[in-house]
């Protein structure tokens, strides 16, 4: 999780709500190495929530 000094940002999934997740996320067979799968879900949660378009994210 990203230290953001004790301040969780709205977009984020909690740990209690990661917990939930982690485990429908699929492993990944082959291939190149992925990014971490919790930063994945909150840039979607943050698309989502927002509603900014996909070019825009960071």
């Amino acid at each position: 999780m990203v230290d953001h000094g004790g301040v969780l940002p709205r977009h984020e999934p909690t740990d209690a709500e990661w917990k939930l997740l982690a485990p429908l996320v699929p492993r990944p067979a082959t291939g190149r190495p992925r990014v971490s799968d919790r930063q994945v879900i909150n840039g979607m949660v943050y698309k989502i929530r927002t509603g900014i378009s996909w070019r825009d994210l960071p």
